[in-house]
């Protein structure tokens, strides 16, 4: 038996040389991809436009089947890091703009400053988008000890200008930020390539005895700003000289950028040892726009409909979780998934718990990603707003269609299946004698389990059911808060701030 000095000594030894049994908190990276097309993605089946790096992370975790986020950005991102739904925040009308006074509500608990009770070093870099009207809703106020990025919905890719709504030079001006100061300095450098830049030298420095965070919202492939919204460099619109669409080439360039970024992101991982304990989560914020919708030519095909719409290509989105700490990587979860759902199930992943006093929105899916049990979920309330909205109901989906008309499939000349692969959605048949789904419908139900193209409008044959998920919806919209949006103020605009986008109704903007 050991004496009392030597048993000290060896706890010692332990703690010193990685013996010490209490388990550190993983580090969590949360990347998300603007506009990305649902079969952008290879994993997805889609081989126009290679994603060797993001391919492989998904491989190599748990692809995200069954998984849906809002239709547009800003219900998006603020679902994600607030686990509530975008009705319950008064976000389910439409995005922050860059001349409108709203923006998530300041009585909302974010992420980072949840993981920062916990130790956590939290970094933003990229699109914020939640408002930026006045400094307390800008970022470095909502948690995050760092940001570089931009405040707004999206600038030039290389000048980081971002324009109002309208052509008037005045609302024309630079969005790009580092923490509170204007960030002049970055004009000319490739947005997406400097975000994992920035990316890359912050996991390179961080110092390991805290956890880390990094909340990594790309702008890409979001559009940027008139005249040329799809920009890329050279060396990367070359490699797609053989898709002759212009706008599709260019959407290809900005997403090979993109996957490369990502390629450096996991390489910094590794190198820098923090990899073995890192939960990296890759998401959409929702649909592509497909066919020239905000300028831009994502695939959802087979899926109906893309960015903006209700249908399965506005919402079904892109997703995968990656890390050493799975028990079952290299598999497919087909269970039920909502973007809000990432706040709770990374808080049982730390190890944590969140506050019971909170309506939220989210649920824990934890138990569902590490050990294939059922989704505590089994109904997704997509959205109401202005007479249009979806729920998801277990296999069935309830539509009330449509605000916008983009409510069709869309491959034509901007996407093709190669002759070795087939897609990864199978969408079933057509029923020709089934009734067509339209504004003139009270609302359309469809069997997404076996009908995921949303062919076959089934209300009629189901009637009992297709009223239950209507009251349901109802019943949720019913209780949703007030849509926060407000008014353009022309009092942002940025020949009044020295050439910027900046938060105009403070009392002393930053000038």
């Amino acid at each position: 038996m050991l004496r009392s000095g030597a048993c000290q000594f060896l706890v010692l030894l332990l703690l010193v040389f990685g013996g010490d049994t209490r388990k550190a908190k993983p580090n969590i990276v949360i990347v998300v991809a603007d506009d990305m097309g649902y079969t952008d993605a290879g994993f997805h089946g889609g081989d126009q436009i290679p994603t060797p790096h993001i391919d492989k992370l998904a491989h190599e975790g748990i692809i995200l089947d069954n998984y849906y986020t809002a239709m547009i950005c800003t219900p998006s991102r603020a679902a994600l890091l607030t686990g509530r739904h975008p009705m319950q925040l008064g976000l389910q009308h439409g995005v922050v703009g860059a001349t409108t006074p709203f923006g998530l509500g300041l009585n909302e608990t974010l992420l980072p400053q949840y993981l920062k009770k916990y130790g956590y070093v939290t970094h933003m870099i990229g699109k914020w988008h939640l408002g930026s009207f006045k400094l307390v809703y800008t970022p470095t106020k909502r948690g995050f000890d760092t940001h570089l990025g931009f405040w707004n919905g999206k600038t030039d890719y290389f000048t980081h200008m971002n324009r109002g709504r309208g052509n008037a030079s005045k609302i024309i001006g630079l969005d790009f930020w580092e923490n509170f100061k204007v960030a002049r300095e970055y004009n000319g450098s490739y947005g997406t390539e400097l975000f994992g830049n920035r990316a890359v030298d912050l996991i390179m420095r961080h110092d390991q005895s805290k956890p880390f965070f990094l909340y990594l919202p790309h702008q890409a492939v979001h559009a940027g700003i008139a005249p040329q919204p799809l920009k890329a460099p050279q060396e990367y619109l070359d490699r797609f000289k053989f898709i002759q669409h212009d706008g599709r080439r260019r959407y290809a360039a900005m997403l090979s950028v993109l996957d490369d970024s990502i390629g450096n992101l996991t390489a910094a991982l590794k190198k820098s040892g923090m990899y073995e304990n890192t939960i990296l989560i890759f998401t959409t914020d929702n649909g592509g726009p497909a066919d020239g919708v905000s300028h831009n030519y994502a695939s959802n095909w087979p899926l109906r409909g893309c960015k903006r719409t209700n249908w399965e290509g506005g919402v079904r989105a892109v997703s995968f979780i990656h890390s050493l700490l799975l028990k079952n990587p290299g598999t497919i979860s087909h269970h039920l998934m909502h973007i809000s759902d990432w706040l709770p199930t990374i808080m049982t992943a730390i190890g944590e718990k969140l506050p019971s006093n909170i309506d939220y929105y989210g649920v824990d899916q934890w138990p569902s990603i590490q050990f294939n049990a059922p989704s505590a979920r089994n109904e997704i309330m997509h959205n109401y707003d202005d007479g249009a909205g979806a729920i998801r109901y277990g296999d069935y989906k309830l539509v009330i269609c449509c605000t916008i008309n983009k409510n069709g499939w869309y491959p034509e000349e901007h996407f093709y299946i190669g002759d070795n692969q087939k897609p990864y959605i199978q969408c079933g048949e057509r029923n020709s004698s089934l009734p067509s789904c339209t504004s003139a419908d009270k609302y359309c139900l469809f069997d997404i389990a076996s009908d995921p193209c949303e062919y076959n409008n089934i209300a009629f044959l189901k009637p009992d059911l297709a009223e239950k998920l209507y009251n349901k919806l109802m019943t949720f919209a019913d209780a949703a808060q007030p849509p926060r949006d407000k008014p353009s103020d022309p009092d942002s605009y940025p020949d009044l701030h020295n050439g910027h986008w900046t938060d105009w109704l403070d009392k002393h903007p930053i000038f």
